[in-house]
């Protein structure tokens, strides 16, 4: 078997010893006679799972007592709604629109009252982040909402925004623990699983305590208030039982590796060897202003529609895969999430220089 270098933006690479795990347990999970897929959720076994799971996270994170860790479905985008069904009480609140994600949610929030943007980058198609120091953020904005990594575009909040005292709200689904984070900081800090941790159908959300209230806007599905989730400890109806037990693999990964500073340093080790080659290469250019560059998603061009299409097919052929660019921003782009280990990182580089040389 001969796994290939999968620079995909998501559902993405995780760590072989993971999966490794996850197939020897496959049949029967540590002595229960049973696949973790066939388990009932009330169980035992299953509680245990869930719970070790949510308690590696907060140690991970570092997450203080006065937040709630939930584990949904739906993913990131219904998120978009579930946050001002939940939080709009003054039905305003403020976007920065930094990317697809920031767009979808902002237009969302605009169903359930008034969504305000207050900065974007669109401008220049999403190629950097706007200054946030001093935003004018309406005095009754009940929250301030921002994507804080923009898988597309390649670009990363490298200091949040000044909310001026509101919640802030972020979606962090493509750099969800690549580094150390101040949850303290969030009134709502989210994200899909299915980029950094572990297979889709999970989005976790960990939210501040006086944030879940039974004061949600009229209509409000019962599945979609915060509260009935936090009140079940995530177990309202059946989770997505087996993506949360392969996030608690990645988590106790993460914890081995030597958590979030190691990982963060991981991260920046690779994200040098790429940028630096695109720097100083001819043909290759990156897309995103220096000092707003991610270390998750590296997006790429040659200038020539038809020189990128065939990087991306000779680049196929050689074992890297899923290096095609989203279809908004053309070329390429090479997702590098934890879980890509440095060696793919410096092949596709190596690969990278040859076809520059035979181009």
């Amino acid at each position: 078997m001969s796994r290939v270098y999968n620079f995909s933006a998501g559902p993405a690479v995780l760590p072989e010893e993971v999966l490794r795990e996850a197939a020897e347990e496959m049949m029967d999970y540590k002595g229960s006679g049973m696949s973790v897929m066939e388990m009932s959720h009330r169980s035992k076994v299953y509680d245990t799972i869930i719970k070790e799971a949510e308690a590696d996270l907060r140690e991970l994170m570092n997450i203080p007592d006065n937040y709630k860790v939930l584990f949904l479905q739906g993913g990131a985008s219904q998120q978009f709604a579930m946050i001002p069904m939940n939080l709009m009480k003054n039905k305003k609140a403020a976007y920065i629109v930094t990317g697809q994600w920031a767009k979808k949610a902002f237009q969302e929030g605009q169903i359930y009252g008034e969504a305000v943007k207050v900065a974007s980058s669109e401008d220049e198609t999403f190629s950097y982040i706007p200054d946030c120091s001093d935003l004018d953020i309406p005095e009754d904005a009940d929250y301030v909402y921002i994507c804080e990594n923009n898988t597309i575009y390649g670009t990363k909040y490298k200091t949040l925004p000044n909310t001026k005292g509101h919640t802030l709200v972020a979606d962090v689904s493509s750099c969800f623990l690549s580094e150390p984070v101040d949850v303290s900081k969030y009134g709502i800090i989210y994200g899909g699983v299915q980029k950094n941790i572990g297979p889709a159908g999970v989005v976790i959300v960990i939210i501040r305590e006086d944030l879940i209230t039974e004061d949600t806007l009229p209509g409000t599905p019962t599945m979609l208030k915060y509260k009935t989730h936090a009140d079940a400890d995530s177990l309202y109806n059946t989770p997505p039982a087996y993506g949360i037990y392969i996030c608690g693999k990645v988590f106790q990964w993460i914890k081995k590796m030597g958590g979030l500073t190691a990982m963060k340093e991981h991260n920046e080790a690779k994200a040098k060897i790429l940028y630096d080659f695109l720097d100083q290469s001819n043909m290759f250019q990156g897309t995103v202003r220096k000092e707003d560059r991610s270390l998750m998603n590296v997006p790429f061009v040659t200038g020539d529609k038809d020189l990128d299409a065939k990087f991306v097919k000779e680049a196929e052929a050689a074992g890297f895969v899923n290096l095609k660019g989203h279809r908004t921003v053309g070329g390429m782009r090479a997702s590098i999430y934890n879980a890509m280990p440095v060696e793919g990182v410096q092949k596709l580089v190596d690969f990278m220089k040859k076809f520059e040389e035979e181009n």
